[in-house]
């Protein structure tokens, strides 16, 4: 098994690449990974291949004999980058895959924009099965395109394909500081910007944290899911022949309540929270296909969501920086 990864040197990417390795089940499989602008080192069962997903001559290059993809690269908010990168890299990836002699499985890693995360009411549980719904902006767009694209590979050449859709991964002290009011926030809404200065000031200084509400004024669900147990999804499918053609949403068995945030942060470090009005809307992405079809579960619920970000130690040599707009 030689498994080509895009996005290698992110969160999923670099954690995926350490729990593939370490696995007794693909103990003979080897990575290759291809990079852009960061790289990994390189090792006995883990090969780095240069260059962009953008490029169809790096993409014929880095797929030779390449098995199974995990397509984990993708473009945020950038414009000027996100045809090139997310909807023509995919196009190069699939074209390639369907015309080489080796691939065997291509997995998809997609996000819930293309349902239209918050930004729409959606009446029931959002599943597999609810139309596609981009907010504004070119990232939503793309993710949209990139699930279309890979159905319709599927059904013109017969891909063995799949998508995982995941809503917003989270690792380390990430969940910590999406609820930030300073300039070190991960992630938005922006929350310093949607209260006066001086409750911004406050709320750092204390240590507050956000109490969204949604258009109801009831706290806003919105859904999540760490790392682990997103890895945990992808191992699962490699190599599984009942993800042909198919598409599961990979995420926590209950959205995240804000108000269930505040009141456990409250209950736990004492913190004390803000409410932010906001025109949102709740929703509930259910993986319940995911659990019966795949045997999945994920490990993460809100209290060790919580519990894991706010004891996390960073080490000195791996600061937070945010690699994206967005």
């Amino acid at each position: 098994m030689l498994v080509l990864v895009t996005g290698a040197t992110g969160k999923v990417g670099s954690n995926m690449i350490a729990r593939l390795m370490a696995d007794p089940r693909t103990q003979d499989a080897r990575v290759r990974a291809l990079c852009h602008n960061r790289t990994l080192p390189a090792t006995e069962r883990v090969e780095v291949v240069k260059g962009t997903i953008a490029n169809r001559a790096d993409v014929e290059r880095a797929m030779k004999d390449v098995t199974h993809v995990i397509h984990l690269a993708t473009c945020k908010e950038t414009p000027d980058d996100v045809m090139d990168v997310t909807v023509k890299g995919l196009f190069w990836l699939l074209e390639t895959f369907r015309g080489s002699p080796t691939a065997k499985q291509f997995i998809l890693i997609g996000g819930d924009a293309s349902v239209g995360h918050f930004f729409y009411r959606h009446p029931e549980p959002v599943t597999e099965k609810t139309p596609h719904m981009a907010y504004p902006g070119c990232y939503a767009l793309s993710k949209v395109l990139e699930e279309v694209m890979l159905s319709q590979f599927c059904i013109q050449y017969g891909l063995n394909a799949c998508c995982l859709r995941a809503p917003w991964i989270m690792e380390k002290d990430d969940f910590r500081y999406t609820l930030s009011f300073g300039d070190d926030l991960f992630g938005g809404p922006d929350w310093k910007t949607m209260v006066s200065p001086e409750i911004a000031a406050r709320a750092r200084r204390e240590g507050a944290v956000p109490l969204l509400q949604d258009a109801d004024k009831k706290p806003l669900k919105r859904n999540f899911v760490h790392v682990d147990d997103l890895v945990s999804a992808i191992l699962l499918a490699l190599d599984n022949p009942a993800t042909a053609s198919q598409l599961y949403n990979i995420c926590m068995d209950e959205p995240v309540d804000y108000g269930d945030v505040a009141a456990y942060l409250k209950q736990t470090r004492n913190l004390e929270s803000i409410e932010i009005p906001s025109e949102f809307h709740s929703n509930w992405m259910d993986n319940s296909k995911a659990r019966y079809e795949l045997g999945w579960r994920p490990h993460f619920d809100l209290h060790r969501l919580i519990d894991a970000a706010w004891t996390y130690a960073r080490p000195a040599d791996d600061p937070r920086k945010v690699w994206y707009p967005g």
